[in-house]
């Protein structure tokens, strides 16, 4: 039986990625959630609570391994799903042009 098309997603970035939110958006925060508009496509973008943060934190340049670290410490998810669904997330981000990959040497330091 063939496995699902999804299971072959390539992954662009990796825990050593550092990543940034792209001067190709704006965004803004509801409460808990975030809206983003790109500007290259017009649409807008919804994250929930857990979204928004990794969005937040996304202002300065960070690793991946450093937002997984952070989420992790802050919410109820086992460490592979937490790095599986914010890899996934950065992905989709990446796609529509709202973050973009930088020299791990623009990472912020905690």
């Amino acid at each position: 039986m063939p496995l699902p098309a999804r299971a072959f997603h390539y992954m662009r970035f990796n825990r050593d990625s550092c990543v940034v939110v792209s001067d190709e958006q704006v965004s803004t925060s509801l409460g808990d959630e975030t809206v983003i508009l790109g500007m290259e496509d017009g649409v807008y973008y919804g994250l929930d609570a857990v979204g928004a943060r990794i969005w937040a934190l996304l202002a300065t340049p960070r690793r991946v391994s450093e937002l997984v670290s952070t989420i992790l410490g802050e919410f109820d998810v086992t460490p592979e799903q937490c790095e599986r669904d914010v890899l996934a997330l950065l992905d989709d981000l990446f796609d529509r042009r709202l973050v973009s990959e930088v020299d791990g040497s623009d990472a912020a330091v905690s």
